[in-house]
């Protein structure tokens, strides 16, 4: 499913990032893909995706 048809960002590609790069947060994701950058509309959308996809905290990437 389409998360932002502006920019053609898909809920698989979101999926991709949380698990192959450690997204999980809307300002990680945005380091990825432009997401968010025309009408905004999609990040609650998107944070959603991201919140479903993590399953444990061993997916964070090491902030300290």
């Amino acid at each position: 499913m389409f998360v932002c048809l502006c920019k053609g960002i898909t809920d698989s590609d979101i999926q991709q990032l949380v698990l192959e790069h450690g997204v999980g947060s809307i300002r990680e994701l945005k380091q990825h893909v432009a997401l968010g950058s025309e009408c905004g509309t999609c990040t609650k959308v998107a944070q959603m995706v991201i919140d479903n996809t993590i399953i444990d905290e061993t997916l964070f990437k090491n902030v300290g």
